[in-house]
């Protein structure tokens, strides 16, 4: 799942040397990584359930991300103005209530059966997590020597995929049980799940608040957005990210549908939801493997290692049928698992006092993950949902081309 580590905006006020004390610190906020995969996840699991209860085609079902994945873009900069005023505990807390909010009015939605007020609840979901991401990831990112910053937030990452996993294994048949023979849908199916993870995220808030946490001390931002527009290799990830985020989140709100296709499995949603969980699972196990070969292997490598692998394992997709393709669907999730925390690293390297600018700039390009999966719903609906997947293909064609030559720094003050 896409995660915003703007580990390099803040310096911290305790030594980075004794890792030995930010054990506890670090499994506490692992907490907030899990939370969000759930919450994020479920997405997938809306989409077809509002697809057939609205009459939506894909274009429309689509606005589930579009109306979700845009909150990063217009609460990423305002978050990270109230975390540094806040702090990172705090504005966790916060981040939790908001969230919880965004559950509790997916109740009034379906009490009026209205699409727009379920649109709108995703927002205010998304806008909540938005500011538990900017919160928690440079916090874990500080918890630690800067030289393990990236091994760390992707192994804390991995149980972003352990809840993605979870929402859609455990949500899926309570949403879509049923769904497929039911002769009266309504949208009550969604009240009892957001309504027990909208009690969870205010029990979350309640501890964050109480707990104690080593404090941070921000340093202020230098530079301009112009400076730091001028390095290329930034402005290429930033790029990256923007694609990465739109391919992922478009192909895990489609697999539902695309297990559904007569010709590729005819399988009823509760059952495929379980391949959604999959996609998800093998992110994590893709995380876990990533953190033991970041030891050896270059990641710009690994990174075009990933993205080739995933355009031919859609171009199976694509063009061919029943089980090679809907389990070359699946597979892509591992190869996804590296590719944000790599991508964002590369294009944050050698940007100096201008880190957290660039940083901020990529956080922005998570709106990829409202824009592309839109997209693809245009082109499913105009011509078919299978020959749609060249969309994230074309994206991961593009993050091939980065980790190949991309990636490399280039700037004012670079030589």
């Amino acid at each position: 799942m896409a995660q915003s580590p703007n580990s390099a905006a803040v310096s911290s006020a305790v030594s980075n040397n004794d890792n030995k004390n930010y054990i506890v610190p670090l499994v506490i906020l692992t907490t907030l990584f899990f939370m969000w995969g759930v919450l994020t996840s479920l997405n997938d699991v809306l989409i077809p359930y509002f697809k057939r209860l609205f009459d939506l085609s894909y274009t429309q079902a689509l606005l589930i991300q579009f109306c979700f994945f845009v909150a990063y873009g217009v609460c990423s900069i305002p978050s990270g103005i109230a975390v540094r005023k806040m702090g990172y505990q705090r504005g966790a807390v916060v981040g939790l209530c908001v969230a919880a909010l965004g559950c509790f009015l997916f109740v009034s939605a379906a009490n009026y059966s209205s699409y727009s007020l379920f649109l709108g609840a995703l927002f205010v979901l998304a806008a909540g997590i938005t500011l538990l991401q900017v919160s928690a990831n440079p916090y874990v990112a500080l918890l630690g020597p800067s030289a393990t910053a990236p091994r760390r937030l992707t192994l804390t990452q991995a149980f972003n995929s352990v809840g993605a996993w979870a929402g859609t294994k455990f949500g899926g048949p309570i949403i879509l049980g049923g769904f497929a023979t039911a002769t009266v849908i309504t949208a009550d199916a969604v009240k009892t799940p957001y309504i027990y993870l909208g009690v969870t995220l205010v029990a979350f808030a309640v501890f964050f608040l109480i707990v104690k946490l080593p404090q941070i001390q921000d340093e202020q931002e230098q530079g301009s957005y112009s400076q730091v527009m001028s390095y290329k290799h930034l402005m290429l990830g930033v790029v990256a990210i923007f694609v990465y985020v739109g391919a992922e989140v478009a192909i895990g709100s489609l697999i539902i549908n695309f297990m559904a296709e007569p010709h590729i499995a005819g399988m009823a949603g509760e059952e495929a939801s379980d391949y959604v969980a999959n996609y998800w699972l093998l992110a994590l196990f893709g995380r876990i493997a990533g953190v033991i070969l970041m030891f050896v292997v270059a990641g710009n490598v690994m990174l075009m290692i990933n993205a080739i692998a995933a355009v031919l394992l859609l171009l199976v997709v694509v063009f061919g049928d029943g089980a090679p393709a809907y389990y070359s669907l699946v597979a892509v999730g591992f190869f996804n698992s590296l590719m944000f925390p790599t991508i964002f690293s590369l294009a944050v390297a050698k940007l100096g006092p201008l880190t957290s600018r660039g940083s901020g700039l990529l956080c922005t390009a998570i709106i990829g993950g409202a824009l592309i999966p839109v997209f693809q719903g245009l082109i499913a609906d105009n011509m078919n949902l299978q020959i749609s997947f060249l969309v994230p293909l074309v994206c991961y064609v593009y993050i091939a081309f980065y980790g190949l030559v991309g990636w490399q720094p280039k700037g004012p003050d670079i030589k």
